[in-house]
């Protein structure tokens, strides 16, 4: 699980991210915090792993907490994604100068936030099969870069779909070892079956997944969905 705390000084909105993050399979959230105070004091005692880190705090900004565990040479830093509504570019080129790993523009949705965790995760399971090997290649490092950035929303249609859901199924698909069939992917991402089902099967249409059928010993072939790149 990615031990993920929530930074946000209103907390009702910090309730609201803590459960989209409990959505999102993989994540558990250890913590919340208010000030940047209590998110050092928070990352020192329950070492997350992500911070989900918003900019305007009371005591200060949440790039002054990125400021602070960068000069901190005990232990590892966590990771950061800023959920803030700050859209000033100045506070975007710091926050990637300070290391963040993602940037979400308030307000958003639980696909939105998502994706960007769907995408974080991946990236963490890349780099641990990677951490097994003495030395990589240029196509593993490629894919490293490549799987720390959510993938480009596909082309909506002018009704009927949502592009954060278009590419958390997409996302989903991106991450799965193997095929899912539309319950499966419905599961991982928190939508019903039969949303599912329309959603993948645009998708398919698309290009940007493949359909497969899987038969067995009676009755009609399963449906399962592959990401084609």
């Amino acid at each position: 699980m990615i031990r993920t705390l929530v930074v946000d000084d209103d907390f009702r909105v910090s309730r609201i991210h803590c459960d989209y993050v409990s959505r999102v399979r993989g994540f558990e959230v250890v913590g919340q915090a208010a000030t940047v105070a209590e998110a050092l004091a928070a990352v020192r005692d329950l070492h997350p792993d992500l911070l989900l880190l918003d900019i305007f705090l009371p005591d200060g900004s949440g790039l002054d907490v990125l400021r602070r565990l960068s000069g901190d040479e005990g232990g590892d830093r966590p990771d950061a994604i800023m959920i803030t509504a700050d859209r000033d570019i100045t506070s975007v080129r710091i926050a990637m100068k300070l290391g963040a790993v993602g940037y979400l523009v308030k307000p958003f949705g639980a696909p939105d936030l998502a994706e960007r965790l769907t995408a974080y995760r991946e990236l963490q399971h890349r780099m641990d099969a990677l951490g097994t090997v003495p030395e990589t290649d240029q196509a593993d490092v490629d894919a490293l870069f490549s799987a720390a950035r959510p993938p480009a929303v596909p082309r909506v249609p002018a009704k009927g779909h949502s592009a954060p859901t278009l590419a958390l199924l997409h996302q989903t698909l991106r991450g799965a070892h193997d095929a899912l069939s539309a319950a499966e992917a419905a599961e991982r991402t928190g939508v019903s079956r039969a949303t599912a089902q329309r959603y993948l099967s645009y998708l398919v249409r698309e290009g940007m997944v493949r359909l497969e059928l899987r038969y067995g010993t009676t009755g009609r072939p399963e449906h399962l969905y592959r990401i084609t790149h």
